[in-house]
């Protein structure tokens, strides 16, 4: 973090109670985990609730969060939180039972299908080799699997996010998911490495119908892009086509609601309305979790 950052980040964090009213966290990482994590899900939900945000989005690359959203349902009664489950190796990867017992989870709050995020071939073949990867493609053609997750994700009423399939399988995706009847889909933080989508595919992506997740954790370690990159890369896809979230609840990070209360100053000194930001936080997400 640069000095001008954390001035930033103090200075906004500061004054932070009432800036995050009415947002939505769609990238919510918290204990419970099979890795390490700075807070436990009860008490970022608390601390939302404070912030006066409308819903969090728990996710877990390991294993389903409707159970989890369920309990810190009931827990902590005054914002709303959902569940999904990423189709990782440890649920069996591409795996329709899987995702059928988690839209069954008491409480009805799984809402998500992540595609395989640190099990995709992708990451295996461009960050870090995994002979356990889950592949969700073969030939330019998506596996007879994923097209039977996907039809089940279109009959109860799930929304598709692309995990860290590379820049021509999310495409793919979006495509497949469109022709079965899914209309909220997200590309998962495709400017960070583990997707590295470029412009002209997110454009491509946004046509199609998809949004595009930016999440805080790409300013930074280890991806460090700078804000001008990002306001840029936000303003070549445009507001409407974009979901901001926080992605954080690593070790050593800010905790969600710092880190977005932090990432909407520095978005405001570079000329986005608050009508822009209002958009990219709140209405978008809403969509996307179907919420309005």
């Amino acid at each position: 973090m640069t000095i001008r950052m954390a001035v930033i980040f103090l200075w906004a964090v500061a004054g932070a109670f009432g800036q995050l009213a009415g947002v939505i966290d769609l990238h919510v990482h918290s204990a419970p985990d099979s890795m390490p994590r700075s807070i436990d899900a009860l008490e970022i939900a608390r601390i939302a609730k404070r912030h006066d945000m409308r819903a969090l989005l728990f996710k877990n690359h390991y294993t389903s969060t409707a159970p989890l959203a369920y309990l810190v349902s009931q827990a902590v009664p005054g914002i709303e939180v959902y569940g999904g489950i990423a189709l990782n190796r440890s649920v069996g990867g591409i795996n329709p039972a899987a995702v059928d017992h988690m839209t069954k989870t008491t409480g009805g709050l799984g809402r998500v299908v992540w595609m395989p995020t640190f099990d995709s071939e992708h990451y295996h073949r461009t960050i870090e080799p995994n002979p356990n990867y889950v592949p969700v493609s073969r030939d330019g053609d998506l596996l007879p699997e994923v097209k039977e997750v996907l039809s089940l994700m279109a009959d109860r009423g799930l929304a598709l996010a692309t995990g860290h399939s590379s820049p021509e399988e999310s495409l793919l995706l979006i495509r497949a998911a469109k022709q079965a009847g899914i209309d909220r889909i997200i590309v998962t933080h495709p400017l960070l490495p583990e997707v590295s989508m470029g412009l002209a595919l997110q454009n491509q992506a946004a046509q199609l119908g998809a949004y595009l997740e930016y999440p805080v954790a790409m300013m930074l370690a280890p991806a460090k892009i700078p804000i001008g990159e990002f306001a840029e890369a936000v303003r070549a896809v445009g507001p409407d086509h974009v979901i901001l979230t926080s992605d954080l609840g690593q070790v050593l990070n800010p905790i969600h609601t710092d880190g977005l209360v932090a990432f909407l100053a520095q978005l405001r000194e570079q000329g986005f309305t608050q009508q822009q930001i209002d958009r990219m936080t709140k209405s978008n997400p809403a969509q996307f979790l179907g919420l309005d």
